[in-house]
């Protein structure tokens, strides 16, 4: 076991984008670094990051990798719930097995994590979940409807979470990016039951899909943030990542809800 008093990160989905730049940010900001993939003998190599297979819709995986962390460095301070699936498509194209698929990572993989490293952080006293939510956590977003369902879902639970095990010496905290210069698109799955009724308007979204996400945010801008809320002094609930993800915060918070709904179809290309 090592026995070095630098905090431990354990950062899921750490093989490319949002995962790998949060990898490398913690690193640089002094902590032993534990990143996973499905399969990291694909991954190459980043310096100061120790990388462990794990599934986080297995128990067994969840179960033998937060084991493996603890024996190795004998801690985990802070959890990075990054891995996760995208889900486009309208909401009827949809069949309930996909959407089952997509929460079983997005929503239970995140609940099996924090079941299996909890334990340990409130021994310690001490410790950070943060889970990556997105803007489409607290906004509506057309086409989009079971993916934005999962991250509703995921500020709902590290909200409550929050409450449960503050007093143990833990905080459950959000990140919320908006669009990001990553695979999402190329990976996220479309709908397994597609209309020929929704087949404009899907291909509209996905057209505007690709233009945010190629003018959106640097991976690293937002794995900055994810330090931020790992390291803050004083943390905050919720952490928005990029100046379009606090405008989106600030105006769901303040515009009527006739005007955003408005604006809502209007950047959508929503008729009516």
């Amino acid at each position: 076991m090592m026995t070095a008093d630098r905090p431990v990160a354990l950062v899921t989905g750490a093989s490319s984008g949002i995962g790998k730049e949060t990898a490398l940010a913690l690193v640089a900001a002094g902590f032993d670094v534990v990143g996973t993939g499905r399969d990291t003998s694909r991954v190459t190599p980043l310096d100061g990051v120790t990388f462990l297979d794990l599934d986080v819709t297995s128990d067994a995986s969840v179960t033998t990798a937060v084991q493996q962390v603890v024996e190795r460095f004998g801690r985990i301070d802070v959890l990075v719930n990054n891995a996760g699936v995208g889900s486009t498509g309208a909401a009827e194209e949809t069949s309930v097995a996909q959407a089952q698929g997509v929460f079983d990572t997005n929503v239970f993989g995140v609940m099996r994590m924090v079941k299996a490293v909890l334990p340990h952080m409130r021994a310690q006293r001490r410790g950070r979940v943060i889970n990556i939510s997105s803007v489409v956590g607290f906004i509506p977003s057309p086409y989009m409807a079971v993916y934005a369902a999962s991250k509703h879902a995921i500020e709902g639970y590290t909200e409550s979470l929050d409450h449960e095990i503050r007093e143990h010496g833990v905080r459950a905290l959000l990140v919320e990016p908006a669009y990001t210069r990553t695979g999402f698109e190329a990976n996220s799955g479309k709908p397994d039951t597609p209309l020929q009724i929704y087949a404009k308007q899907r291909h509209t979204f996905d057209r505007l899909m690709a233009e945010a996400i190629e003018s959106g945010d640097a991976p690293a801008l937002v794995a900055k943030v994810i330090v931020t809320a790992a390291t803050d002094a004083k943390p905050k609930l919720r952490y928005t990542a990029g100046s379009m993800a606090g405008r989106v915060s600030t105006l769901r918070r303040v515009v009527p809800t006739r005007a955003f709904d408005k604006q809502i179809r209007k950047l959508n290309r929503l008729a009516g």
